[in-house]
């Protein structure tokens, strides 16, 4: 009963992350962020968020908001709220800390908690990925992981559909 207690304590407002990254800063552990929606988590986003896990001591997810997910994938979107992505993504022994973020990117996430990396998956190039000129310019790093092929929201999405038409 402890460890599912301690779920949701991986689940942080900004300025209880912000604290959280100061102390961990002052032991010694370097941060890495990934971010995304993970609207319905498959093996696509267990392998990037494993790979990113392994870039720094401690892992931080940023979860679109709903308002922003319905803004970047359309009207029908997220399948999954906000609150549900955020507690699955904490559940997962590779990642330290969730926070939900309400504009379409990061960005202000990313200057706010200056990642020592950031880890995005390879349908992006570095001048794509927001906040990487930050990072960079802070000597911190930039990660891009690669696909694992077939495997997409989008895609799973697609194929529920197409078994109830």
């Amino acid at each position: 009963m402890k460890a599912v207690a301690a779920i949701s304590d991986k689940i942080f407002s900004l300025t209880d992350l912000q604290k959280k990254v100061a102390a961990w800063r002052v032991i010694g552990k370097t941060i890495a962020f990934s971010n995304g929606c993970f609207d319905i988590l498959h093996e696509g986003h267990i392998f990037s968020l494993n790979e990113a896990a392994k870039e720094a001591d401690i892992l931080i997810i940023g979860v679109n908001s709903d308002a922003s997910v319905k803004q970047l994938k359309g009207p029908e979107r997220p399948i999954n709220n906000e609150l549900s992505r955020s507690m699955l993504l904490s559940n997962l022994v590779a990642v330290d800390a969730v926070i939900i973020f309400n504009e379409n990117t990061p960005l202000n996430l990313i200057k706010t908690l200056m990642p020592d990396v950031i880890v995005k998956g390879g349908d992006y190039t570095i001048d794509q990925i927001v906040g990487s000129k930050e990072v960079l310019a802070n000597g911190g790093r930039v990660v891009i992981n690669p696909i694992v092929e077939g495997f997409s929201t989008t895609g799973i999405i697609q194929q529920i559909k197409s078994s109830y038409s």
